[in-house]
């Protein structure tokens, strides 16, 4: 007697990825030791939903709290609001199911406030600390110590923290980026002033080829208009050569010229995949800053248009949207 199954065929939304999979049609079929080319075991994997991570973003004090239990580093106070509480609300809404969170300027070099949140919601988020590059030496020891006594899972490189004049390839730069592939940690690297302006970082990448590195936001490579952008944003793609390095497809609303849905951006996600392949592309909203500007919702759905756009494949949007950053970080984190 055929042993009789119902597999399930996912009705195509606009952004096909977390609880959208609740909404299924059935179908009934035979089974014998393998269905349409596939085995039981992987049909079950398949039929999985494939979990929404957000590789990029930033949580901070509400102002109570920062009064009462985690201040904000002077001059460096928000103006909108990050507490993880609203945080949530978003992601609720959004159908987004865990993140990376990167320590922001607010707090600076106290984690505090980030590491209360990675320790009330250890299966939902990840940890990205902030290097210090004190010229003493001293991020040295706090890198450390955050990953390994804390359980960050990765580091962000700001060269705009460096002593004036220095390069990130410097004796305490160079000792962390070595110290983060030690302990398995990626680093990030936020390039805000222009991929072309920190050759260091394909220095560090041939000298460290264990570091796995994230290049946040696209690099900040805008959709070239002339030679000289062309050339910046040939020279990330040319980073694809180096196996460790990653891009985050985040924060749209920085890189894009148009508005929501940016699909100036469509051309360029295209060349990243087909440069990088897509498990070595990671969506990432840069909440809060994206919610004036689009909406968090939306900095999903953006991603999900510009793939169909290029004519993506589901199973590349499905790396973007969270198997990639689910797989750097070893698939165990984000076990919800």
């Amino acid at each position: 007697m055929a042993l009789i199954v119902r597999l399930p065929l996912v009705l195509q939304l606009s952004c096909p990825f977390g609880h959208h999979f609740k909404k299924r049609q059935w179908a009934t079929i035979s089974n014998s030791k393998r269905i349409l080319g596939f085995s039981m075991a992987e049909m079950a994997a398949d039929s999985e939903p494939s979990k929404v991570i957000d590789s990029h973003l930033h949580v901070w004090a509400s102002p109570q709290e920062a009064a009462e239990n985690y201040p904000y580093f002077p001059g460096q106070e928000p103006t909108l609001p990050g507490h993880v509480e609203y945080l949530l609300e978003c992601m609720e809404e959004a159908d987004v199911d865990g993140a990376l969170i990167v320590q922001p300027i607010n707090h600076k070099f106290d984690h505090s406030y980030v590491t209360s949140v990675l320790k009330k919601h250890p299966s939902k988020f990840v940890g990205c600390c902030l290097a210090n590059p004190a010229e003493d030496g001293s991020g040295i020891k706090q890198l450390e110590n955050l990953i390994s006594k804390d359980g960050y899972r990765a580091v962000r490189f700001n060269p705009y923290l460096w002593p004036p004049g220095q390069p990130m390839t410097n004796e305490v730069g160079k000792a962390m980026f070595s110290k983060a592939g030690e302990l398995g940690a990626p680093v990030g690297f936020m390039c805000m002033k222009g991929l072309n302006m920190h050759p260091e970082i394909e220095q560090l990448c041939e000298e460290f080829p264990s570091t796995v590195v994230l290049l946040d936001h696209v690099a900040f490579c805008k959709p070239p208009t002339n030679d000289e952008e062309r050339q910046v944003f040939n020279e990330l793609l040319k980073l694809s050569r180096f196996p460790q390095v990653y891009v985050k497809f985040s924060a749209l609303f920085r890189v894009s010229r148009n508005q929501y849905p940016f699909e100036d951006l469509s051309e360029l996600l295209s060349k990243i995949v087909s440069s990088y392949g897509a498990n070595r592309v990671m969506w990432g909203s840069d909440f809060p800053y994206v919610v004036p500007e689009c909406g968090y919702k939306e900095a999903k759905e953006a991603v999900c248009h510009l793939a169909q756009q290029v004519h993506l494949s589901p199973s590349e949007l499905e790396w973007i949207m969270g198997k990639t950053v689910n797989q750097i970080f070893n698939k165990q984190c984000f076990s919800l």
